[in-house]
């Protein structure tokens, strides 16, 4: 996959394009997220329709890809603000405008131009409150 097309991706990731995994994901794809797993593009769906969208602006940014036709490497800076004060989000309690920073890498096994498998590796998960506070929280799944 040419960083062009993986940039297309990240760009409709971004914009919270549900039809992206339809397009870039294996139909039977394996996503493991630290300790968290998501089957098939459903499970991809369903994960950010319902965990990830209602709470969170994820943002993501490229630092470093490496590519051809079967694997994609990536470094990435994610970030999570959150929407909405809510008491139960995947990262626990939230207050809007609280802020978590992923930076890793991921591996993407890429099956006719999809991907087959995506595997995330964190190097940092930071949680910053809208007052500031910075809180290292390692792995969250």
């Amino acid at each position: 996959m040419l960083r062009k097309r993986f940039e297309e991706y990240l760009n409709r990731f971004n914009a919270e394009d549900a039809t992206a995994f339809d397009d870039f994901l294996h139909p039977d794809v394996k996503i493991l997220n630290g300790g968290l797993e998501l089957v098939g593009v459903e499970g991809m769906k369903s994960h950010y329709r319902d965990r990830i969208w209602p709470f969170f602006k994820e943002t993501l940014n490229l630092l470093r890809f490496i590519g051809d036709d079967s694997i994609v490497a990536v470094q990435l800076w994610t970030n999570f603000r959150a929407r909405v004060d809510h008491s139960e989000t995947i990262f626990g309690p939230v207050k809007q405008g609280d802020q978590f920073d992923y930076r890793g890498l991921i591996m993407y096994d890429v099956v006719d131009g999809r991907f087959r498998s995506i595997t995330v590796a964190y190097n940092s998960f930071i949680g910053t409150t809208a007052a500031g506070v910075i809180t290292n929280i390692g792995i969250v799944h």
